[in-house]
């Protein structure tokens, strides 16, 4: 009887894995997994011979399966907040890894991930083994008949436990509390794969979208500009939390009423306002292509759809117009073969921005050099077209950890003069260890690219660009403490071009009005293309 209660309580928790931190809770084990009773009486029925060890080894396949994917489930709902899509998320796993990397070092990655195969190898063997132990039950004759019988109706309990809770916002709260307990392992397994089956008609619809493009029946664009530079920059992890989270509030809208006391002494325009995100906590391109594309990239699946397309990007419309287009990727320390699509006439990754100093743990390079790099390698060029860059800051990116400070900008050189910072304080790691220090982390890196981004937009001011600066998404929830995908949008530069943005309810200055409505980023495209262009 003792092994036959183990044997149960191994299942019972097996199956009450949660998926989500919410759920990570002891009151999770108070909900009893209505797939137990029929699979423990399936096994009693079908016995320990051969059927019963194929049907054994299908099980375990099935349960631990079901059980990684919840563990991914609780990794992309911390990180992004939502579930792990199998069809499009695969490509997270080489990401999280080097994230993970530059988070704890090699050594620890090495270990936490073979602890986790361990752990999962382990629960294997013991679902293996209660498995086994229920089929050598010796049941003959009319009790396994009655077995069965109560293996159906146990079954079909289950069965209508997963469809009152795919349908629960539609019933009465005393139909939806009637079935005691859930099947939730089971649920799991039949929404991914309604998720994969849904997420390919997602897909062959988007690949419609992307064809059907009516700006290409427009334009000419961007002829407002009039020979001068636009410069597209994203702030890593910048969002509405820097506006909403009162552990951010003090600082960040300290610096940026700074900023515009300063831009606005020089004679700069600027004006705010929001944009909603596809995604939080990561994916960073999908911010950037949806901008760039006009289209919702939601998912890596809708990023591959749309390079395989015709659709024209910002950027081609742009060289349409006789502009340089130029990508700053300080984050790329590998090519970037799917930059070929968008439009760039010339892609800077990290190895050619000539950084010669110390990495900041993931970051390869701080923002202040990676502006610099702009200058030095465009926009200081005499007799050039005008340029339409896209830059993308990097130093607010997790870790977070160092944070460099501003330098002067004649003495960056190489950038070894911010080796001072590079190898200064606790290593990600120790930090990462308290929620707290990675919080405050964060609201420094922030400050940091806010306070960069406008030391470099003052000086400018003589020759100034249209600057649009904004967050490409949130950081993960835990860090950014909203539920919310919105970022911030600042338009800085000649008074003539930032006025037309009024036109969007876009306020005057470096602080956005909350109430103001956002714009999807998958809008901004059309949006830039007609605001900078004549009727």
């Amino acid at each position: 009887m003792t092994r036959l209660l183990l044997a149960a309580l191994i299942l019972y928790l097996v199956l009450l894995q949660p998926n989500h931190p919410a759920a990570m809770t002891w009151r999770a084990l108070t909900v009893f997994p209505l797939e137990l009773p029929p699979l423990l009486a399936l096994m009693v029925i079908v016995g320990d011979g051969r059927a019963g060890r194929v049907l054994r080894f299908g099980v375990v396949a099935i349960l631990i399966f079901i059980a990684v994917l919840k563990l991914a489930d609780l990794g992309t709902f911390i990180a992004f907040n939502r579930g792990f899509n199998l069809l499009v998320d695969f490509n997270l796993v080489s990401a999280g890894w080097v994230l993970l990397q530059g988070s704890v070092g090699p050594l620890m990655a090495f270990a936490l991930v073979g602890a986790a195969l361990i752990l999962v190898a382990v629960v294997a063997l013991a679902v293996w083994w209660a498995l086994g132990v229920w089929a050598a039950l010796p049941v003959t004759g009319m009790r396994r008949a009655a077995v069965g019988i109560f293996c159906l109706i146990t079954a079909a309990l289950a069965m209508a436990e997963i469809g009152q809770a795919r349908r629960a916002l539609t019933l009465p709260p005393a139909v939806a509390q009637a079935i005691p307990g859930a099947a939730f392992t089971a649920r799991v397994g039949l929404e991914r794969a309604v998720q994969f089956r849904d997420t390919r008609a997602d897909i062959a619809r988007f690949t419609e979208a992307a064809r059907a493009d009516p700006m290409v029946r427009e334009g000419p664009f961007l002829d407002l500009l009039d020979g001068r530079d636009l410069i597209l920059v994203y702030v890593e992890s910048y969002g509405r939390s820097s506006f909403q989270n009162p552990l951010y509030i003090p600082t960040h809208t300290s610096t940026l009423r700074a900023v515009q006391e300063e831009l606005a002494s020089r004679g700069l325009a600027m004006r705010s306002g929001w944009a909603t995100a596809p995604m939080v906590g990561g994916q960073s391109w999908l911010a950037h292509g949806s901008v760039a594309s006009g289209l919702w990239l939601d998912t890596q699946a809708r990023y591959r759809a749309l390079l395989a397309s015709p659709r024209k990007t910002l950027f081609h419309f742009a060289q349409d117009a006789g502009m340089r287009t130029v990508a700053i990727k300080p984050a790329h320390v590998f090519p970037w073969p799917e930059g070929a699509f968008f439009g760039f006439d010339v892609i800077y990754n990290a190895a050619d921005l000539g950084y010669e100093g110390e990495p900041f743990n993931w970051v390869t390079m701080p923002d202040q050099f990676t502006l610099h790099a702009l200058d030095r390698l465009e926009r200081n060029e005499s007799d050039r077209p005008s340029i339409f860059a896209q830059v993308a800051l990097v130093s607010s990116h997790a870790p977070w950890v160092p944070i460099p400070e501003l330098v002067a900008w004649d003495e960056i050189g190489d950038g070894t003069i911010f080796n001072e910072w590079a190898l200064s304080g606790d290593p990600p790691d120790v930090v990462w260890r308290d929620h707290d220090r990675v919080r405050d982390q964060f609201r420094l890196a922030v400050d940091y690219s806010l306070q960069t981004v406008g030391a470099w937009a003052a000086r400018q001011a003589q020759d100034p660009p249209l600057m649009i600066v904004l967050g490409d998404h949130e950081p993960a929830r835990f860090v950014s403490g909203v539920d919310g995908f919105d970022v911030p949008v600042h338009v800085i530069g000649p008074p003539d071009l930032v006025d037309r943005f009024a036109m969007l309810g876009w306020s005057e200055g470096m602080i956005p009005e909350p109430e103001t409505e956002p714009l999807r980023m998958d809008s901004l495209r059309d949006q830039f293309l007609r605001l900078l262009s004549a009727p």
